[in-house]
C-alpha cells in the first residue's frame, strides 16, 4: 500500500520493457503517455534516450503533481497536461508524434488512496471519480438514483457479474429501507452477504460490482474507441500505439478497433455492405496480446490480468 511518503516511486509500471521495445524509444522522438499516472512508463521512455520527449496526460491533478516530481530530472523533455486521454487530438494539436502508450488500468495511487473510494479494502466515501474536478456524479449518487433494471444492466455489462439482478435488487431494497449506501464498506458488506462464490473462486464478491460502478461513473468504455482512432491520426507514419488493458471488456474493444483499423470488416455477416468503416491504416504488431512474465506477476500481482496490444501506422500511399 502506498504510504504518505509521496517520493516513493519504487513501483514498476506493468509490461514496461515490452512497451519500450514496441515503441522503439531508444531511437528518440516525441511520445505521448496518454494515462500518465505516477509516470512509470514516461520515466522508462525518457530514460531510454537523451533525445526522447514525452507529453503526459492525466485527469487526476494529484497524479500529475507526483509524476512531475518523479520526472523533474528530465527537465523540459517532459510536459504534463491535465486532460482526459480521450482529448489526445486537442492536446497534441497539429504536431505528429512517434509513439503513444495508454495504460487503461486504475493507477496504484488511486487504488491505494483510502479517500478515493475505488477499493473495498478501505472504508471511504463511495466516490470512484478519476477526475474530482469534473463535477460528475459519484458512485454513491449513481446507485442512489438508478432504477433496479438499469443498475443490474450496469453491473452485468461493465462487471460481467452473473448475479447482477440479485445485487441490484438488494441495493434497491437497502435504499428503500431508508439506509442509503454511501461508503465502500457499506457496499462491500452488502455484496458479501449477497454474492455467493464457489470454493475455487478467488475473486472477492465485491470485485466485479466495484469495477462496473467505476467504469460507469467515469464513462471509461465509451471513449476508448474514439481515443484509438484519434491516436492513429496524430501518429507519424511508422509510429506505434501501445495499449494495456486489464479486463476483457477493454481488451475486446481494443482488439476489434485494431482489427477494423487493419482493414478487417467487423459488420454482422448478413449486412449487404460494410458500415463499420474498416480501412487498412495500421499494421498489427501483436497478433496475440502480450502478457506479463511469471516473474512480473509474482512481483506485482496487479499485473496478472494485463494484456498489451500494439499497432504501427502505415503510410497513406
Amino acid at each position: 500500500m502506498m504510504q504518505s511518503n509521496e517520493t516513493d516511486f519504487t513501483h514498476r509500471s506493468v509490461l514496461l520493457d515490452e512497451v519500450l521495445a514496441l515503441l522503439e524509444t531508444e531511437n528518440g522522438g516525441k511520445f505521448v503517455d496518454a494515462t500518465l499516472g505516477l509516470g512509470g512508463h514516461s520515466e522508462g521512455v525518457l530514460a531510454s534516450s537523451d533525445t526522447t520527449r514525452v507529453v503526459g496526460i492525466d485527469q487526476d491533478r494529484k497524479a500529475i503533481a507526483m509524476a512531475e516530481q518523479r520526472l523533474a530530472r528530465f527537465g523540459s523533455r517532459f510536459e504534463s497536461v491535465h486532460a482526459n486521454f480521450s482529448e489526445i487530438a486537442s492536446v497534441v494539436e497539429n504536431e505528429s508524434v512517434d509513439g503513444i502508450i495508454a495504460d487503461l488500468g486504475v493507477s496504484s495511487m488511486q487504488l491505494d488512496d483510502e479517500s478515493r473510494g475505488f477499493s473495498f479494502r478501505f472504508d471511504a466515501p463511495l466516490d470512484m471519480r478519476m477526475n474530482v474536478d469534473e463535477g460528475i456524479e459519484t458512485a454513491a449518487e449513481l446507485i442512489a438514483r438508478t432504477d433496479e433494471t438499469d443498475l443490474a444492466n450496469i453491473i452485468y455489462q461493465f462487471g460481467e457479474e452473473r448475479q447482477s439482478r440479485k445485487i441490484a435488487r438488494r441495493i434497491v431494497e437497502k435504499r428503500k429501507s431508508g439506509e442509503p449506501i454511501e461508503t465502500t464498506r457499506q457496499l462491500a458488506e452488502l455484496l458479501e452477504r449477497t454474492v455467493k462464490r464457489g470454493k475455487n473462486d478467488k475473486i472477492h464478491p465485491a470485485t466485479r460490482t466495484f469495477q462496473a460502478l467505476r467504469i460507469a461513473v467515469n464513462g471509461e468504455l465509451e471513449i476508448i474507441e474514439q481515443f484509438l482512432t484519434d491516436s492513429i491520426k496524430v501518429l507519424k507514419t511508422g509510429g506505434v500505439l501501445a495499449v494495456i488493458t486489464f479486463h476483457s471488456l477493454e481488451d475486446r474493444i481494443v482488439k476489434h478497433a485494431f482489427q477494423r483499423l487493419n482493414g478487417k470488416c467487423i459488420c454482422p455477416p448478413r449486412i449487404p455492405q460494410c458500415v463499420c468503416g474498416a480501412a487498412k491504416t495500421v499494421e498489427i504488431l501483436t497478433r496475440k496480446p502480450v502478457i506479463p512474465t511469471d516473474d512480473e506477476q509474482r512481483e506485482n500481482p496487479r499485473s496478472r490480468s494485463a494484456k498489451l496490444r500494439a499497432v504501427r501506422k502505415l503510410g497513406l500511399g
